[in-house]
């Protein structure tokens, strides 16, 4: 039997955690990479040169180097930073290269094609839209009777204080990366998560015809839920509330497992029930770090995956 083609969505660390375990099982993977980012390097390269914002596809390049020591070394020379107090200071060397290679070839996809040539990653990294996108949430009054608060940009969301209740992109009706949503189209397991919901999660149901991919693929839906509380954007969600804003925001999508590791479900959660109006059997194991909580543990989610997208 062939190994299965599996296309993996998300953003940042999240979905570096889960092409770093499906590397395990196939190399036939896809990231498709939300292309929202603001802060950082990939906000002051997004701003100067007018691209898509590197760093979270910079991430995903590096979880798909080779396991080697060439493949880490890559993967280190991507992620190295640049210090010093100058104009490049703080800029990842993977950002540098990647807007380089959009200088020279101005199709983002090409460009990065050839940076996973160039790496000899194991898959292929696209953007999910074509043009970057911009994030703008709702957030709940901060007290009884107050206003709701409309707050624009990536990084603005992720380190909202307030309870976020919607997310939108601008424009509110992006072209997808044709690339990204064939790609959909023609896998055998689609992975959503984990990483933060709203913004590394969430905007790829927001791309119309990615969202329709999604919903009309033949491939089987895959949620991971995260292993931490998701920073401040998902601060007090419940497991269940992660799903149900989830299917709040796409209401055509239907998944058919969700991985969710022991400590975030609790006696009377609800997520079993949740995950069953989404069509979707609950998958609960262990698979975070024992010494870093927050983080998902690449063999055992390796495991986990394995035993479903191989199992079933």
């Amino acid at each position: 039997m062939s190994a299965p083609r599996v296309v993996a969505l998300g953003g940042g660390h999240g979905l570096a955690a889960s092409l770093r375990a499906l590397r395990h099982l196939t190399e036939r993977i896809t990231a498709v990479v939300t292309v929202a980012d603001d802060g950082g390097s990939s906000g002051r390269l997004r701003e100067e040169f007018d691209i898509l914002p590197p760093g979270d596809l910079r991430m995903a390049l590096a979880a798909l180097c080779e396991d080697t020591e060439w493949g880490h070394q890559w993967e280190a020379v991507l992620q190295h930073r640049l210090g010093g107090d100058g104009g490049l200071a703080g800029h990842a060397l993977g950002n540098l290269l990647l807007m380089s290679l959009w200088e020279l070839i101005t199709d983002p996809v090409r460009g990065l094609d050839l940076a996973g040539r160039l790496l000899n990653i194991r898959g292929r990294v696209l953007p999910a839209a074509s043009i970057p996108l911009d994030i703008e949430a709702a957030l709940a009054p901060e007290h009884e009777g107050g206003e709701m608060e409309t707050i624009r940009g990536q990084s603005r969301v992720a380190a909202a204080s307030g309870r976020v209740l919607s997310v939108r992109l601008l424009p509110d009706d992006p072209p997808a990366c044709p690339e990204a949503v064939e790609s959909v189209m023609l896998a055998d397991w689609v992975i959503l998560g984990p990483g933060s919901w709203f913004t590394s999660v969430m905007p790829h149901l927001l791309v119309p015809d990615l969202q329709q991919a999604l919903v009309d693929t033949p491939a089987r839906r895959l949620l991971t839920l995260n292993v931490g509380d998701g920073g401040g954007e998902t601060t007090g969600f419940s497991a269940a509330e992660h799903l149900e804003v989830l299917g709040a925001h796409a209401p055509g999508l239907r998944l058919d497992t969700v991985i969710a590791d022991h400590s975030v479900v609790p006696p009377g959660d609800g997520l079993a029930e949740a995950a069953r109006d989404m069509g979707a059997d609950l998958v609960v194991s262990h698979v975070r770090k024992m010494r870093s909580p927050r983080e998902h543990d690449t063999l055992r989610l390796a495991a986990a995956y394995r035993d479903v997208i191989l199992g079933g």
